[in-house]
């Protein structure tokens, strides 16, 4: 079962714009932009969890990244259904998400925050509807999470060695002090790839839960133009900018994206403009059972569609 952390760190906030695809898809409608984390006294912060110097920041960034990677691989973990509120070129759209042994499965409930009409709840439920009774349709799908979950496990293992850290102190977060750490482009490192030549243009700070070593938040901008293909492919314009964070959502050590904040804007194939702004939460998590099928999470997805609708 792949990560949600992964996917939307990187794949939602960087490898999604950055791709020849998805750079050609048409944009979303804009949004406000994400405002960049302070940092704030944290009084009662440990001093030992404080690293001091660029070589204690850059250790513990690899120690929650390669954290993260390890209990990615080893799976276990448990499985969650949870609401997705996304703010883009849709409006706003309220989603509610279950993690089954396949992938991640969506079922639409509200559309900038009202009931869906009975025309719309039957076009979503015959889009499930079709994926339940093709096998070809499904595999492409939660075949192409897969794909998207590897790339992004490459993205996510490069960062240690794509910046260079420094330790900026220590701020308060919802459940204890965090480390916050500044972060840079390491003039030595050469991106095997196009998507990881993103981080040669971004800059910006993280903070990380030292209790549980796992990345809390990580806030990014781009400081100058990233070409791909020399531009022919496309660019990326500088002050580009994405926010993500995580929190442990069952409050004994499960860690899951709860917000995500993007805003890039460039060019695709020269002549296409690309405009994004999302700005998505994720709440209410509870767990499910981790080896439901696509069918089980289906019908739960519909069980529970229906509370929450007679609860509105």
């Amino acid at each position: 079962m792949k990560s949600p952390i992964q996917t939307a760190l990187l794949l939602g906030a960087v490898v999604s714009v950055l791709s020849v695809g998805a750079l050609c898809q048409n944009a979303p409608a804009p949004t406000q932009a994400p405002a960049a984390a302070q940092p704030q006294p944290a009084p009662n912060a440990s001093a030992e969890a404080e690293p001091r110097t660029p070589a204690a920041a850059q250790a513990l960034v690899r120690t929650a990244i390669q954290k993260q990677l390890e209990e990615d691989e080893k799976g276990g973990g448990p499985a969650f259904r949870y609401i997705l509120k996304e703010n883009g070129k849709h409006g706003r759209l309220t989603k509610e998400m279950i993690q089954t042994k396949d992938g991640i499965i969506a079922r639409l409930i509200a559309i900038n925050d009202r009931p869906l009409t009975p025309e719309e709840r039957k076009a979503d439920d015959e889009r499930l509807e079709h994926l339940l009774n093709d096998p070809k349709a499904r595999q492409q799908k939660f075949e192409s999470q897969r794909e998207d979950d590897k790339r992004t496990r490459q993205m996510v293992g490069a960062l240690p060695d794509a910046f260079l850290f420094e330790p900026d102190g220590m701020v308060d977060g919802p459940d204890g002090p965090l480390v916050r750490v500044k972060f840079k482009p390491n003039p030595k490192y050469d991106p095997p790839n196009r998507e990881l030549q993103v981080f040669q243009g971004m800059a910006g700070t993280m903070l990380i839960d030292p209790h549980d070593q796992r990345l809390a938040e990580i806030n990014g901008k781009l400081f100058r133009d990233v070409n791909f293909g020399w531009g022919i492919l496309g660019h990326l314009d500088k002050g580009g900018e994405f926010l993500v964070r995580q929190s442990d959502v069952t409050g004994n050590g499960h860690w899951e994206v709860t917000s995500m904040k993007l805003r890039f804007d460039g060019k695709a194939l020269i002549f296409k403009s690309i405009h994004i702004r999302d700005d998505d939460e994720a709440t209410n998590f509870h767990v499910v059972p981790n080896n439901l099928s696509f069918a089980q999470g289906v019908e739960l997805l519909k069980k529970q569609g229906t509370a929450l609708a007679q609860k509105k």
